[in-house]
């Protein structure tokens, strides 16, 4: 394979030890079970709280976490995540190999698998999620839709851009060969992502799945989307009710693996942070994600078991280069980084643990450089390059996120507050905009809306490429890159790091890379890294904490 071993040594050597120490988490099903003794009844129902709705629930066109969470219940994908770290895993597909150039990839299929719909799991199947990626036409195309594809192949079918995927073959019912235009890092590790999970091809084609519609500034998804997920998970959907904000899943009887104890798994929305940590004390959920970090002792406390996730994510000061002149000079952006007060607003606003970013991957992942370019703190530098640059009187729109709590992110709000305090100490002017996260926000920022914006990663797989590749490998990006003189010679730099099979090598480009990043090029302002933690009830067991935040729920049992 050539997918980066070491670095996926040095990512288990600082978190391999959280899978056996995730064992004892536990979590506790609602009253709707029945029996309320904890004696280890199988069966009922565990409640989630979740931070946000969910966009959709076709894992294809989806770039949130929220949606990530539910898809991750009812799809499986040819790879999967060992629990507790980033090292991928045997899921659809027992076993894998490729020839040593890296282009061609053979995988050997679980048999005996079924669909939720009843159809089975096969060579042909597996093909025709790669072609259905491979073939998406109009709208379907835009990055706003299918970012993780757009991100990680490239071009579709069209050839309007060149494409990673080349082609796929079933050449028996239990062996599917992939066949890529280039090498890379990041496969087939990227196939564990929800995203490239396995859906039902009858399915996809009865409830016309890619039929996405541009209306305005958003989409119109069809019915596949948001009524019919059909993946080969332990849960199947149930329905999705907005009005009171809740997504239930059941069993499936069929699931391949070992079947969930569980009868339901409900999402219940709870936005506000503050209502999820009640609705929890108050018996009406039994768990929720990114509780603040202030009220992990006093949950521990009452009981509950709060379990803290390594630091696997970025938080970003995004600058978009498309609509105001002055963010395309670099002693600007070198100007804001250095009015941005990190040291203080991860003491104050970020759990024990967090850590100001240096660059924009975390110490664990290959290509990691010791020596880039560093922005202190320090007001009347600011002040002096902003002169410099004839920008002393700038104003700039900043947007932030409200109805929703990310693992890098815990209050936006109060994040906001800090830089903009800062930024405005510096003399510059914050014209303030706030939208929910799945209700504008996101969309406002993949359209270049913002000059500058709130946002970050939780990383999806230990490649380099996974986050530098991600944020600047398309010129098109939300930080509008394509718009610097520089731009386009960076996402081909990246594009050439990623596609060099040797390892040592390819660790070599992207430190340089990293350090040109945060010297020469500054396309946004790395903050912060921040250790996220979920907690439960402590009479259900079966989460394993993930860094990814991958956990399943198959495996909850009550008691």
């Amino acid at each position: 394979m050539v997918h980066s071993r070491t670095a996926q040594r040095r990512w288990t050597a600082a978190i391999g030890l959280t899978g056996a120490a995730a064992l004892a988490l536990s979590a506790c099903a609602q009253s709707e079970r029945g029996d309320e003794s904890g004696a280890g009844k199988q069966g009922g129902t565990f409640t989630f709280g979740a931070a946000g709705a969910p966009k959709l629930f076709d894992p294809l066109f989806a770039t949130d976490g929220e949606t990530f969470r539910v898809a991750r219940q009812m799809f499986d994908g040819l790879t999967t995540f060992k629990p507790g770290t980033a090292e991928p895993a045997p899921s659809l597909a027992e076993s894998w190999e490729s020839t040593p150039d890296g282009l061609t990839w053979t995988f050997k299929l679980r048999q005996g698998v079924k669909f939720h719909d009843g159809t089975a799991f096969d060579a042909q199947a597996v093909c025709a999620n790669f072609d259905r990626w491979y073939n998406l036409k109009g709208a379907a195309q835009s990055d706003a839709v299918s970012q993780y594809y757009v991100d990680n192949f490239g071009g579709f079918s069209d050839g309007a851009k060149p494409s990673l995927y080349k082609s796929c073959s079933a050449k028996d019912a239990n062996t599917a060969e992939v066949v890529l235009t280039s090498s890379t890092s990041k496969f087939p590790d990227i196939l564990g992502l929800p995203s490239f999970s396995m859906q039902s091809p009858a399915a996809l084609k009865q409830y016309d799945a890619d039929n996405v519609q541009a209306q305005g500034d958003s989409f119109v998804f069809p019915a596949y989307a948001n009524e019919h997920p059909t993946g080969t998970g332990p849960f199947k959907f149930g329905k999705y009710d907005k009005a009171n904000g809740t997504v239930e899943l059941v069993r499936n009887d069929d699931y391949w693996g070992e079947k969930t104890k569980l009868d339901k798994l409900v999402f219940r929305i709870i936005p506000d942070e503050t209502a999820r940590k009640q609705a929890l004390q108050s018996g009406d959920i039994d768990g929720f994600d990114f509780p603040n970090a202030a009220d992990w002792e006093s949950l521990k406390s009452a009981g509950f078991n709060v379990q803290v996730r390594p630091a696997f994510n970025i938080l970003y000061f995004g600058i978009n280069q498309k609509n105001n002149p002055a963010l395309r000079d670099l002693k600007v952006r070198q100007a804001l980084a250095h009015a941005i007060n990190r040291e203080q607003l991860v003491k104050s606003q970020l759990p024990e643990g967090a850590e100001v970013a240096t660059q924009f991957i975390p110490k664990t992942v290959g290509g990691f450089a010791d020596d880039v370019t560093e922005y202190p703190y320090d007001l009347n530098k600011a002040k002096q390059l902003l002169a410099e640059a004839n920008a002393s009187n700038l104003t700039l729109k900043f947007y932030w996120p409200s109805e929703v709590t990310r693992p890098y992110m815990p209050n936006p709000k109060d994040i906001y507050g800090a830089i903009a305090a800062d930024l405005q100490q510096a003399g510059i002017t914050i014209e303030t905009v706030t939208k929910p996260w799945n209700g504008g926000y996101l969309t406002d920022v993949d359209q270049g809306i913002p000059d500058v914006f709130l946002l970050g990663w939780t990383g999806d797989t230990g490649s380099a490429d996974n986050w530098i590749g991600t944020f600047f490998g398309n010129p098109e990006n939300r930080f509008n890159t394509g718009a610097a003189t520089w731009g386009n010679d960076l996402a081909a730099q990246l594009k050439t790091a990623d596609a060099e099979p040797d390892r040592t090598k390819r660790y070599g480009l992207y430190e340089d890379l990293n350090r040109k990043i945060m010297s020469e090029y500054l396309p946004a302002i790395p903050v912060s890294h921040s250790p996220p933690a979920l907690v439960v009830k402590n009479n259900v067991k079966g989460i394993v904490p993930s860094p990814l935040t991958d956990e399943k729920f198959g495996p909850v049992s009550i008691g």
